[in-house]
């Protein structure tokens, strides 16, 4: 039984792949995306050298070399990561994530101008995006630039709040369909996100009260 959900599970991930691509018209082979998938199943279980290795002959295929990007910065191997992930970025100079890996490389390496340069660039492109602002609020906060690193990590707080509506929303689904435990989940990771006290933060509260008193 847990082979045939584990089978099911990497059928699902693989057709999400292909449609992934299909619908913005950049299909890359059935052998690449089976490389991928393949690599992507390392990578969730740590084995981020295997990964790489895996991932290591791929020039083109966007989110490969992104991955193996991660896979060797948590290896340990910077060099192999800076050069993959500006690969990644000239394939696709908009990418959020592979600049978020190299602005934590270039920081790595003592680069901190260069980390700040791909923060701010990862801001211009992306003002809403939390990991953009609390990565460039670490930046701000090492040199010095205390007031700089506070307004930015408010900003991520207020969007934060958008996040646990997602959450929120989504347990109110999965509720309605049954899966209590679960909605519960969801609730608990929407409260964490609040920073203060508001209508939505009341709001969760009244469905996680209903939910455990139900179940």
């Amino acid at each position: 039984m847990k082979m045939n959900i584990l089978h099911l599970t990497q059928t699902v991930f693989f057709g999400a792949v292909i449609l992934a691509f299909v619908s913005c018209g950049n299909t890359p082979s059935l052998e690449t995306i089976r490389m991928y998938v393949r690599a992507s199943e390392a990578y969730a279980e740590g084995r981020f050298a295997e990964t790489a290795d895996i991932l290591h002959g791929e020039k083109k295929f966007h989110p490969a070399l992104v991955l193996r990007a991660k896979a060797e910065f948590f290896s340990g191997d910077i060099e192999k990561a800076e050069k993959t992930c500006r690969r990644a970025l000239k394939a696709r100079p908009s990418s959020l994530e592979a600049k978020l890996y190299l602005a934590r490389i270039l920081r790595e390496k003592g680069d901190a101008v260069g980390a700040a340069a791909e923060a701010q660039s990862m801001l211009a492109d992306n003002p809403q995006d939390i990991r953009a602002l609390r990565f460039a609020a670490e930046i701000a906060g090492e040199t010095g630039k205390f007031d700089e690193a506070a307004i930015l990590l408010d900003r991520a707080a207020e969007y934060s709040a958008e996040s646990a509506m997602v959450l929120l929303d989504r347990a109110r689904l999965r509720w309605t369909a049954g899966r209590g435990a679960e909605a519960l989940e969801d609730l608990s990771r929407a409260r964490a996100m609040l920073p203060w006290d508001t209508p939505l933060m009341r709001s969760i509260l009244n469905l996680e009260n209903t939910i455990k008193e139900v179940m």
